[in-house]
């Protein structure tokens, strides 16, 4: 059980830090004229921001899925 609540904390930090970033983009960015698909809305801004996050919280690298990320090998794949 913990195993499965601990691989879950990172995406939803990555998630919620990613909205607060949109929703920060929005206030201090933002469109005036609201023509903007993502920041003339603080909810579109905060879901797309969210989103990236999101993907960013996941391994970058394909041979570092599943925790198991040796750099060694991946400098001989290349």
């Amino acid at each position: 059980m913990k195993k499965g609540i601990r691989g879950i904390i990172r995406p939803v930090l990555f998630t919620a830090a990613g909205a607060l970033v949109g929703l920060i983009y929005y206030l201090l960015i933002g469109c005036e004229s609201g023509t903007c698909a993502i920041s003339s809305n603080p909810i579109n801004s905060m879901a797309y921001f969210g989103f990236v996050g999101l993907i960013m919280s996941g391994p970058l690298c394909p041979s570092c899925r599943d925790g198991a990320c040796d750099i060694k090998q991946h400098e001989k794949e290349e």
